[in-house]
């Protein structure tokens, strides 16, 4: 998988297209991953003790590598990812500004 924990990533479809958002976990078997404050769904959550009321959380669900797009961390723009190596080291690159990522 192209897209790593911590990048920067555009959503391209979906109800949260346009935004970005940070790459919080990769499942790569599944070919998903989870991006912070989007995707989200509600979670009813039970009271822990007695008395306290039951809540509805927003939780983030996982999102599918083909609705995002990696964000160069050098040019700011959405880019697809392209691979060089360098002393028998393998690097992700920007395809438009030619720059490692």
């Amino acid at each position: 998988m192209k897209i790593k924990k911590n990048d920067t990533v555009l959503i391209i479809s979906g109800k949260d297209r346009g935004k970005r958002g940070k790459v919080l976990d990769v499942f790569p078997a599944q070919g998903k991953l989870m991006v912070e404050g989007l995707n989200l769904r509600k979670k009813h959550a039970k009271p822990k003790k007695q008395g306290e009321k039951g809540q509805v959380v927003e939780i983030p669900a996982p999102i599918q590598v083909s609705n995002i797009e990696l964000v160069c961390a050098k040019c700011g723009k959405p880019t697809r990812v392209g691979y060089k190596t360098i002393d028998n080291k393998k690097y992700r690159m920007c395809k438009k500004c030619r720059q490692e990522i």
